[in-house]
């Protein structure tokens, strides 16, 4: 098929249905560094080159779809967020964004201590080296059995989310002969403005204990008297994919006063709070998160101003990004299939996955960038909406984006900011098989998480 051989979608001349998108680029071959990680370039054929191996190679050795996760920009946000909190604070990566051996290896070089939130996480993060005593284990419900190999192995915090879950904690680490480091998620009153489902700090939600009500009051009472717990500080998470700070200033200021409450009941200053995570990433142009000093400045200057006006010793304080480190270091590389243009609406773009390797735009209606990456193009730009190949409406990977009005079959495209609650939340949705995560770094390309094969799915069927 000739790439003029089927009829375009509305050009930018046209007028365009409502949308989610901005007006078209003047020119669709430039790439924002915003949203692209560190190494990703067009090299002078036009095609995308990231960790100086270009994107066509990398299709034809791995296959498509693929997570293409560029390890030195990984490592250098690693980095820039260990520099920005330095050694009078915690950087704990959330390994709920993406978790892989390979990745627990880099954070353990790299000085980051690692948020685990399930027995899978925690298994990958003992098998792969990480110290348990810079490990911090989540969740909402776990089990008997996860609490009790956290605990055997020392994971260096144990975060409490219920009333049922500090006596439980506490009857196995005396169990087991040991004092469990926990802390204890308060639900804070603040909404932060994110989607529903992922703001996580207002009462009506499954985490944490709410502060109204002076339910976590009454929740550090009981920790304080068990023997099997050592009560080291409070944790707060307000939400995710968050740009404005004063959310966190508003937590800040409730999580100090339960610790002066704390303090003047028990005469008890808690050494730590732990603020969580929840920055933001550019997934569009129009994203502009902050960078990692100016968080870790604003963080510090609030919880120092709060602790001052409480006359309180200013606790250590821990955060948790995940998607602010991985986020941007992964684009998901997809070979174009159908292309079908609806007339005076847009054209629809179906690629070669969908909704099983990305659900992130049927779940929380996000949004995503996406570029033609495998050559170059002089053709004006067409609305476009790209798609998936599962059996359902709704399994869209960007809503509303323009693209060269010569796409053809075959071409291929990138997604990016891709690197967090993609592979993560991956399915087998129609039997589709799960990519492999492909890490490139300085000319060189090496599977980290291979692809899933039929025979993964057949011997899980034991039909």
């Amino acid at each position: 098929m000739s790439r003029s051989a089927h009829p375009a979608g509305p050009r930018h001349a046209d007028v365009l249905p409502e949308g989610h998108y901005s007006a078209p680029p003047s020119d669709l071959n430039t790439l924002d560094s915003k949203v692209w990680a560190q190494t990703v370039r067009r090299d002078a054929d036009g095609v995308v080159t990231v960790g100086g191996i270009d994107v066509k190679a990398i299709a034809e050795e791995f296959g498509t779809p693929a997570y293409v996760l560029d390890e030195a920009d990984f490592r250098a946000r690693a980095r820039a967020w260990r520099t920005a909190f330095g050694h009078d604070a915690d950087v704990f990566y959330a390994g709920k964004a993406f978790l892989s051996r390979a990745v627990v290896r880099w954070l353990d070089e790299e000085g980051l201590n690692l948020d685990v939130c399930s027995g899978g996480e925690l298994a990958t993060a003992l098998s792969a080296g990480m110290p348990a005593d810079r490990i911090a284990f989540h969740g909402n419900n776990k089990s008997t059995e996860e609490i009790r190999r956290a605990v055997t192995a020392g994971v260096g915090r144990i975060v409490l989310d219920s009333f049922q879950e500090i006596v439980r904690v506490a009857h196995i680490a005396q169990e087991l002969g040991k004092r469990q480091r926990v802390q204890i998620r308060i639900t804070v009153g603040v909404e932060a403005h994110t989607h529903e489902f992922i703001a996580t700090a207002h009462e009506d939600q499954k985490f944490g204990i709410p502060l109204a009500g002076g339910q976590a009051a009454e929740a550090v009472r009981r920790a304080l008297q068990l023997d099997g717990l050592e009560l080291i500080g409070i944790h707060s998470h307000i939400g995710s994919q968050i740009f404005d700070m004063s959310g966190f200033e508003v937590a800040a200021h409730r999580v100090v006063g339960l610790l002066k409450d704390i303090r003047d009941e028990h005469g008890v200053e808690l050494p730590e709070i732990d603020l969580g995570g929840g920055l933001g990433i550019a997934y569009t142009s129009d994203d502009d998160p902050r960078e990692p000093h100016e968080i870790a400045k604003a963080l510090t200057e609030i919880v120092s101003r709060e602790c001052d006006a409480a006359k309180l010793r200013t606790p250590r304080i821990s955060v948790e990004p995940g998607r602010a480190i991985v986020g941007p270091t992964a684009f998901t590389l997809y070979e174009v299939g159908t292309i079908k243009p609806l007339d005076g609406l847009r054209t629809y773009v179906s690629v070669d996955g969908g909704m099983s390797d990305n659900i992130r735009t049927a779940l929380y209606d996000a949004e995503y960038s996406v570029a033609l990456v495998s050559r170059a193009s002089d053709a004006e730009p067409m609305l476009a909406r790209v798609v998936g190949k599962h059996c359902e409406s709704g399994d869209i990977v960007v809503k509303d984006a323009f693209l060269p009005a010569d796409l053809a079959p075959g071409d291929l495209l990138a997604v990016p900011a891709t690197g967090a609650y993609c592979r993560s939340m991956a399915s087998n949705y129609n039997h589709v098989l799960r990519p492999p995560v492909v890490a490139v770094r300085d000319g060189e390309a090496r599977v980290i998480v291979r692809r899933e094969t039929e025979e993964d799915l057949l011997r899980l069927d034991v039909g």
